[in-house]
């Protein structure tokens, strides 16, 4: 028997709404597609509500008339540089020593890991179990079931500001839609995009949106650090406008048609015939102009990901280097930029094997929008989503839930 499942991924620059059907093998095929542009929304944090309820129920509409489902629950993914990240450790008695270690040992453990200072205002929105100990033996996966008298988890704490959480939520419940779960993009991208080579040998996402770009790492096949940077691919075309005095919209399309990170792989003799503001109305410029001014970003974008990956500490344990998704990792030439900065193996990672609705999503920009649909494929709940008047309620439990083995 199938049952349905839907996503809706609230970005800077669009909003897309996925709906799929999931067959009693755990295969899944998308139905219905729905994109809108964004607005209301400003570095992935909701700055006018009714805008941006209005292009959400715009998206959720036109994938609910593709695929004939009404959208009643979705997994909403969220971005942002309020999102911040921490390891922690958590440590409990198991009283029960002879019955084995149980679900709720495991959520009690979780649940001591989260007596840390968090920053004010701020929520916690993912538990990720990097690990157990049980009675000082390390490198235990899953304890359930395992026997001894002291368990301890390494976890890593994803946090959010509860205000820019509460504003996309209510956004969400004003379509009478409700919220399955709230899933950091990276996370969500990572779903989509990663081999679980690259997971368990050490790898980061780096997701160039619109407003942000989205960072997380992972090792051993658990997500161990988790960021947002504030620059993303409005940024670069924000530049182009400035420096070539062309109108926003023009910028964009220049940047998509005629963009390119690196300016020597640009005929030098090549001319773009583009918008202008003043009388002029139209002017000529190198295209190997537009590649300096997207190069310099570029650059400083990378920079940006080498410096987060060092902070992280993490720097030496990633073999597998970085994988780029996000619309503006579409960009030419910008795998050889950052992996000259980084030093690093470099890809685009994009959504693959789908089935379905899959002809504009097997794009970098779409990674989060499919991963948050595989989310709900790849961790069954054995929880009810929590109720609407609670920001986060059992969101949290779900996720304990989630990320145990069956």
């Amino acid at each position: 028997m199938e049952r349905s499942i839907a996503s809706i991924d609230v970005g800077t620059t669009k909003v897309c709404t996925l709906v799929g059907e999931v067959n009693e093998l755990g295969v899944f095929r998308i139905v219905g597609v729905g994109i809108s542009a964004s607005r209301g929304l400003r570095k992935g944090v909701v700055v006018n509500a009714a805008e941006a309820a209005d292009a959400i129920v715009a998206s959720v509409e036109r994938a609910e008339r593709i695929s004939g489902y009404q959208v009643t629950g979705a997994n909403v993914g969220i971005a942002g540089t309020h999102i911040t990240s921490r390891n922690s450790r958590g440590v409990v008695g198991v009283p029960r020593g002879d019955q084995g270690i149980t679900d709720e040992d495991v959520r009690r453990a979780l649940d001591a890991s989260q007596a840390v200072s968090i920053p004010e205002h701020h929520e916690v929105l993912h538990v990720v179990p990097r690990g157990y100990s049980i009675d000082g033996q390390e490198g235990v996966s899953d304890p359930r079931g395992m026997y001894g008298a002291r368990l301890e988890v390494e976890a890593h704490l994803v946090t959010g500001s509860t205000p820019s959480i509460q504003n996309l939520v209510k956004c969400i419940n004003s379509l009478n839609i409700e919220l399955d779960e709230l899933i950091v993009a990276p996370l969500a991208s990572g779903e989509a995009i990663l081999t679980d080579n690259e997971r368990n040998m050490g790898v980061a996402v780096a997701d160039i949106g619109g407003g942000t770009t989205d960072i997380a790492i992972f090792i051993e096949g658990s997500v161990w650090h988790t960021a947002v940077l504030p620059v993303g691919g409005n940024h670069l075309t924000n530049d182009v406008a400035i420096c070539l005095r062309t109108p926003f919209d023009e910028a964009e399309e220049l940047k998509k048609k005629w963009g390119h990170a690196c300016p020597d792989e640009v005929p030098a003799d090549r001319e773009l015939d583009i918008a202008a503001f003043g009388e002029a109305s139209h002017q000529k410029i190198p295209q190997r102009l537009l590649a300096e001014v997207l190069n310099a970003r570029v650059e400083e974008i990378a920079n940006m990901i080498l410096q987060e990956i060092k902070r992280s500490g993490y720097d030496g344990l990633l073999p597998a280097g970085v994988v780029l998704c996000g619309g503006t990792a579409d960009l030419p030439g910008i795998c050889d930029i950052v992996r000259g900065v980084v030093g690093l193996p470099v890809r685009v990672g994009s959504p693959q094997d789908l089935q379905g609705l899959v002809d504009q999503l097997t794009h970098p920009a779409f990674a989060t929008s499919v991963g948050l649909l595989m989310w709900e494929k790849n961790h069954k709940s054995t929880v009810r989503p929590r109720p609407a008047k609670s920001p986060m309620g059992d969101r949290v439990v779900k996720w304990f839930r989630n990320l145990l083995p069956d």
